[in-house]
């Protein structure tokens, strides 16, 4: 089956490519490389021995999407493309809502015109916001975010599932907890431009000397040790979980939703004594004030989708955390 990936030559986006190729899907990615650069599909390439098909396109463009689809024959789309830094979207709320959304209004309407109906969207366990019950499942009510970026992943689930109450749509739809690390080559890594949001990029720039050292946004928590606590996943498992998904059969007007999770919290001070004892490094760290936004802890209930995908995450904290170099694929 052929499947056009939104967003592919992202950090995720390059990585579920590379699952998807392996699997023996054909793989088109669509990417206006606004976060991210044309040489990952070359890289996916020599990974994989295949270089998947680019169309360099803003997903806002109608006729630019009308007509990748005419040209292909897509059995499911993976939609991935969009603005995703939480700090960032609280200043900048109307460039997020402005891209997020209009991004997938425009691709769920040149799915519709173009009579595709397999859906599987990128979500984020942010939807749930600050809920007291842990683990989060996915039959909770979503809760009340606390930034803008949270607040697009809730408007465009519910659109979708407006769209396929109307008959037409089959989405599943992905909400996924943490990711970090990276496949084994060192060749596909998270390289977010500017000042890291994520703790792992930003604890990889300090061990590299590119930053004098990490911030820990807060250790007055109700947690073990004080800082947040939050659910990893391994990139590669998370890879792995979109396949599953494109693999399960659903009818148009279905629904489901998956938590991509370990089912595991870990804390920022965890993660840091993990990195730093797997890498033989020394991270300086220096706790600062909390961040708006943030909450405490949260952790999945990933089982569901070990019931109905037949996935689960593989991939433990030192694989997390282990530093790669990349390799000579020649």
């Amino acid at each position: 089956m052929q499947v056009l990936l939104t967003g592919g030559a992202g950090y995720i986006g390059s990585h579920i490519a590379l699952e998807l190729i392996s699997t023996g899907y054909d793989v088109v990615i669509a990417d206006n490389f606004s976060n991210s650069s044309p040489d990952v599909i070359d890289k996916i390439g020599a990974i994989s021995g295949t270089i998947p098909k680019l169309c360099e396109l803003d997903l806002r463009d109608a006729a630019g999407l009308d007509k990748l689809m005419r040209e292909n024959s897509f059995g499911a789309v993976i939609h991935l493309a969009g603005y995703k830094a939480v700090g960032e979207s609280v200043s900048k709320p109307l460039m997020y809502y402005r891209n997020n959304i209009d991004c997938s209004l425009t691709l769920l309407e040149a799915m519709e015109r173009n009579g595709i109906s397999k859906l599987i969207f990128s979500s984020s366990a942010t939807v749930y916001g600050s809920q007291e019950q842990l683990p989060y499942i996915e039959d909770m009510e979503m809760g009340i975010t606390t930034h803008p970026y949270g607040a697009t992943k809730q408007m465009i689930e519910r659109i979708i599932t407006d769209c396929a109450a109307t008959g037409w749509l089959a989405p599943i739809i992905l909400r996924y907890f943490n990711p970090v690390g990276a496949h084994e080559s060192g060749l596909l890594n998270e390289k977010p431009s500017g000042i890291p949001n994520n703790l792992m990029p930003y604890i990889t720039q300090v061990a590299e000397g590119k930053l004098k050292e990490l911030s820990v946004f807060g250790d007055d928590y109700q947690t073990r040790d004080g800082t947040g606590v939050r659910d990893y996943i391994h990139v590669v498992d998370l890879a792995k979980g979109h396949v599953a998904a494109t693999d399960y059969e659903l009818a148009p007007g279905e629904t489901e939703i998956f938590n991509l999770g370990t089912g595991t919290g870990y804390s920022v001070l965890e993660m840091l004594s993990a990195f730093e004892r797997v890498n033989g490094v020394n991270i300086p760290y220096r706790i600062a004030p909390r961040r708006s936004g943030d909450i405490a802890e949260f952790y999945s209930d990933a089982s569901k989708a070990e019931r109905l995908l037949g996935w689960r995450a593989n991939l433990g904290l030192d694989e997390m955390c282990r530093l790669r170099q990349a390799k000579n694929m020649e």
